[in-house]
């Protein structure tokens, strides 16, 4: 297994897809496409037997098949058990893993649970607002000409789009407050055994490692 440095690393290589702002978490749809998915099998046939199974009822077959390549996109960063604890586990947990699973796929999703999330609540600022994501989204585009290309139209949805995430995974409150993660035990295990660095896109979440030890 990799180290956690390697990873990391990695990650920052990766460019900014932004396509995150076609939806929510997605955790019913999610859990039924990947009951659908089988081991080893290349997740372009999981997408398209899913899409012929109906998995995600909308009335336009475009907008299932936008959706449904965005939710494959994320599923097929986790690991065969991760899914396995998808499809069989708690609302809690599918919430986390799928949380996981958006910030492994999102490089901006992730340094934005990392850099803005777990770094405020560490020092005890749970207020989140529209401007923290701004500024956030600015800061990032000044190393990123896509990012600084964004039309604000596009901003405004992402901006949305991923409050909407954070809420739905529970790490924001409905008044937008910043809540402290508590993960289940095969939760903790799965992303420590994965890599430990990890645990910092849920808020709070690696103080548990230690309680737990």
């Amino acid at each position: 297994m990799m180290g956690s440095g390697m990873i990391m690393r990695d990650r920052k290589a990766d460019k900014y897809l932004m396509s995150f702002g076609t939806g929510g978490l997605y955790v019913n749809e999610s859990a039924a496409i990947a009951r659908i998915h089988c081991p080893n099998v290349d997740w372009d046939i999981t997408a398209s037997l899913a899409k012929e199974a109906g998995a995600f009822p909308v009335r336009k077959a475009s907008s299932a098949q936008r959706s449904i390549r965005e939710i494959v996109n994320r599923l097929r960063r986790l690991s065969d058990r991760e899914l396995e604890v998808l499809v069989e586990g708690e609302r809690s947990e599918q919430s986390a893993l799928l949380w996981l699973a958006a910030c492994r796929a999102y490089r901006f999703v992730g340094e934005f649970a990392v850099e803005v999330l777990n770094d405020r609540f560490l020092s005890l600022r749970t207020d989140l607002t529209y401007d923290d994501f701004d500024a956030f989204l600015a800061a990032k585009a000044e190393w990123s000409p896509k990012l600084a290309s964004l039309s604000s139209t596009t901003h405004a949805k992402l901006r949305a789009v991923l409050f909407r995430l954070m809420r739905e995974a529970e790490i924001l409150s409905p008044d937008d407050r910043i809540l402290g993660s508590v993960l289940s035990r095969r939760i903790l295990a799965l992303i420590h055994a994965a890599d430990p660095d990890e645990l910092q896109f849920f808020p709070g979440a690696e103080r548990q490692m230690g309680e737990d030890r």
